[in-house]
């Protein structure tokens, strides 16, 4: 009998190593995104004359024409299967991925910046309240605590810029961070299916949003190249590692690693630009990435099964 408990001991300690080290290589998959999204202040520096929709539309289209690639090479052309195993999850995902790039944009051009991504810093608590109610998904203390350091450091950031702004910016803020909160919900539902199927569904409601905003498609070939690039490489690959990252961490900690973008943003413009930016976006920046260094070193402790 001492033998056999023994054994099982043995048994469900290997399992919670091997979960441990998942979850470590979501962590990264997740932070890894919000680093390689963080550097699109150095590709939208480089535009022209692009205006905002053009900028999703063709930023949209390269993304999804990326991903259909990788989906066709990963499961060998069966891409239709894909989609239908990736089944409601992945259209929930697709649709709250796509209001959350429309929400980002009109957001920012109704109010500040800094008023739209102050108001982005409610996604994490967002996605806790909804991946609880949904999934069950417990959130650790550790987690709350770097949830609330990153909120500090997001309103550090932000605090110079912040106006009053209009209510349809700030309202469009909020439905950005829903959005962005619904989206790693679903795609936690949807786990044990691939789920980037979903990233192509938001790409597709992405085009057609812009095209429905769109004044003229004509847009200079060093613009194209620009935003064809922001979605087939920057997005694509930020999306996909996001994706795969989601299979092993909770909803409410994926939002919140994902704001390495925010901290991350203002560095890669002032070592690209030279634009400095403020003691305050400094230690609210600082004030992030230590908070987020914190969860990945916490997060041998799980809030939920993968």
């Amino acid at each position: 009998m001492e033998t056999l408990a023994a054994d099982s001991r043995g048994e469900r300690g290997a399992a919670l190593e091997h979960d441990r080290r998942l979850h470590r290589r979501g962590v990264a998959s997740v932070l890894l995104a919000g680093g390689i999204w963080s550097l699109s202040g150095l590709f939208i520096r480089h535009l022209e004359a692009a205006s905002h929709w053009q900028i999703i539309f063709y930023r949209s289209a390269g993304l999804v024409a990326v991903l259909l690639g990788v989906l066709t090479v990963r499961h060998r052309g069966a891409v239709p299967r894909v989609f239908v195993r990736a089944g409601l999850p992945a259209l929930v995902a697709g649709v709250s991925l796509a209001t959350a790039f429309v929400g980002f944009i009109v957001s920012i051009t109704h109010t500040t910046v800094a008023n739209t991504l102050f108001l982005l810093a409610a996604s994490p608590l967002l996605a806790a309240g909804i991946g609880r109610a949904v999934l069950g998904e417990r959130v650790l203390r550790a987690t709350w605590i770097a949830m609330a350091a990153a909120a500090l450091g997001i309103a550090l950031m932000v605090t110079n810029g912040l106006a009053r702004g209009t209510l349809v910016g700030n309202l469009m803020g909020l439905v950005c961070a829903l959005g962005s909160a619904v989206f790693a919900v679903a795609l936690r539902s949807g786990r044990s299916a691939d789920m980037l199927p979903a990233v192509c569904v938001a790409g597709v409601f992405s085009v057609v949003a812009a095209v429905a905003m769109l004044d003229t498609f004509v847009i200079s070939f060093h613009d194209l190249a620009i935003c064809l690039a922001l979605g087939g490489v920057q997005m694509s690959l930020g999306m996909t590692l996001y994706t795969a990252g989601s299979r092993h961490v909770p909803a409410a900690e994926l939002t919140l690693l994902s704001m390495s973008e925010v901290a991350l943003g203002p560095l890669w413009v002032w070592l690209g630009f030279g634009e400095v930016p403020s003691a305050l976006t400094l230690a609210g920046g600082g004030i992030i990435l230590a908070a987020l260094a914190g969860q990945a070193l916490s997060g041998g402790r799980r809030a939920a099964p993968a």
